[in-house]
């Protein structure tokens, strides 16, 4: 019996030396396109955080601020354009909500499924949310229905 491809890369790949830029697991993005050909813009009164290929948004984070009992960033929908799934794209946004929540020193109480699972793999940019701020981010997200 033939093994399987994946057995065959892990072999290949431990005789090769570690090279940061090529990681022996990942692979190329369709056509050669990378997350470094998008930009990222908070639009804060809009409450999206988007991520640009050229002109064009290729993906979002909506998100509100939360106000009382402290001031939080709340993240509720991550969305990537099906062309552009499979790019880091997402990971990128959840990666800049929290850059952007350290730089104002606020913290972030996600709602959004991705960003919780994105925040359990990344525990040291990702701090861990405060359980009251979530309750009152759940419970602002349920008198306001229509908002998302």
């Amino acid at each position: 019996m033939r093994p399987s491809r994946c057995r065959d890369r892990t072999r290949s790949a431990a005789r090769r030396p570690f090279r940061p830029d090529r990681h022996p697991y990942r692979h190329p993005h369709p056509r050669g396109e990378t997350m470094s050909e998008t930009a990222i813009r908070d639009d804060r009164a809009a409450g999206r955080l988007e991520a640009y290929a050229g002109d064009e948004v290729v993906g979002h984070i909506e998100y509100f601020v939360l106000e009382s009992p402290a001031r939080a960033l709340v993240p509720v929908h991550t969305i990537v354009e099906p062309a552009h799934e499979g790019k880091g794209i997402a990971g990128s946004l959840a990666r800049e909500l929290y850059a952007m929540s350290a730089r104002e020193g606020v913290p972030v109480a996600p709602l959004c499924p991705y960003v919780v699972k994105w925040a359990a793999r990344h525990p040291e940019e990702a701090p861990a949310a405060d359980p009251e701020l979530l309750s009152a981010a759940t419970a602002w997200l349920t008198a306001h229905p229509g908002r998302f």
